[in-house]
């Protein structure tokens, strides 16, 4: 079972993200569960979705506490809540960022992760250079998409514009696409 924990602040998409990559892996014939996990609900708060993604029905319902992936769409949280709890050293982190690791202050954890395991990705730029708006969901799950090779950036494209159809699903899809060669890259 693959396992992503969201975080992000209320209006970024965080749930959203994780219900596009629930049906991204529908799409590849995969089981998948997708849900929030909220503080107080309000714009602007921290807030933690969940993906789990298997070959097999899965049963659990539990919030994610050891995932396989992090994909943080808000920097500013990474020294405020501990983040990288149960995330072992193989594991993938993407952080919605263009600052180094270095000017985030996690280099020294970086460093302990395979190459490609860990990376930073513009995507709020990325979202705002194609959608008009610094929402970073889908560009960040192209990249996980990239990263993790659990699904394909086809099945993330079917999966936004499947939810988003239309101009708004073309421009996502094209935020995913672009943060998913960055990625590759």
């Amino acid at each position: 079972m693959f396992q992503v924990r969201f975080h992000g602040r209320g209006g970024q998409g965080v749930v959203t993200a994780a219900e596009l990559l629930s049906i991204a892996a529908f799409k590849e014939g995969k089981h998948a569960q997708a849900f929030p996990s909220f503080g107080s609900e309000r714009m602007g708060a921290p807030v933690v979705s969940y993906c789990r993604i298997a070959n097999t029905e899965i049963r659990s319902r539990e919030p994610v506490s050891q995932p396989d992936a992090l994909v943080i769409q808000d920097p500013t949280l990474i020294h405020s809540v501990d983040l990288f709890a149960g995330l072992n050293g193989q594991g993938y982190v993407l952080i919605n960022s263009q600052q180094t690791f270095e000017e985030l202050g996690i280099d020294d954890f970086a460093a302990e992760f395979p190459d490609n395991h860990f990376r930073d990705v513009g995507a709020s730029e990325i979202a705002r250079k194609h959608i008009g708006r610094p929402l970073p969901n889908a560009a960040l799950l192209g990249s996980l998409a990239a990263m993790s090779g659990e699904v394909s950036i086809a099945a993330v494209e079917q999966a936004i514009s499947q939810k988003f159809p239309g101009q708004v699903g073309a421009a996502n899809i094209a935020a995913a696409r672009e943060a998913y060669d960055v990625a590759v890259g």
